[in-house]
């Protein structure tokens, strides 16, 4: 098993979503690659740095992290991108189903990064308070199961 960290915007948020945070959407076909990342922090840097000057992303970043099933991600080797902290794997978009199948226990949203232009939520974006929610809920649960 392996952690993974996905830096995502608010149009891939909503995909993520409509799928129950079960998976993440298919590329588009000029994306060969999906590239989760290996480290949160990583993550954060694309999030905060990338995703809130991004128009598409709705100038907001949000960091998803899932947990990967083994053998099927051990598959994979880790693939650095300049700095030694900036490690990712590279699976083809086509095995991006496979890679969805063997999601252990849903993806969660770890972190937010709000941009200069972030306008705040719009009707479109209204599914991410209920997300909030859903999760804040799910972990009152858990505390009080233990």
């Amino acid at each position: 098993m392996k952690t993974l960290y996905r830096p995502v915007g608010l149009a891939e948020m909503q995909l993520i979503l409509d799928q129950d945070l079960k998976g993440f959407p298919p590329r588009l076909p000029d994306q060969p690659i999906f590239y989760p990342v290996l480290n949160k922090p990583y993550a954060d840097r694309i999030a905060k740095e990338w995703n809130t000057q991004d128009r598409f992303s709705g100038f907001v970043g949000f960091v998803t992290e899932f947990q990967v099933k083994s053998p099927f991600i051990d598959r994979y080797d880790e693939k650095v991108v300049g700095a030694r902290q900036h490690a990712e794997l590279w699976i083809p978009s086509d095995e991006l189903e496979e890679m969805n199948a063997n999601i252990e226990g849903g993806i969660r949203v770890v972190d937010v990064f709000y941009g200069p232009h972030y306008a705040g939520l719009t009707p479109a974006a209204m599914p991410l308070e209920a997300l909030a929610l859903k999760q804040l809920l799910a972990q009152l649960r858990t505390h009080l199961e233990e």
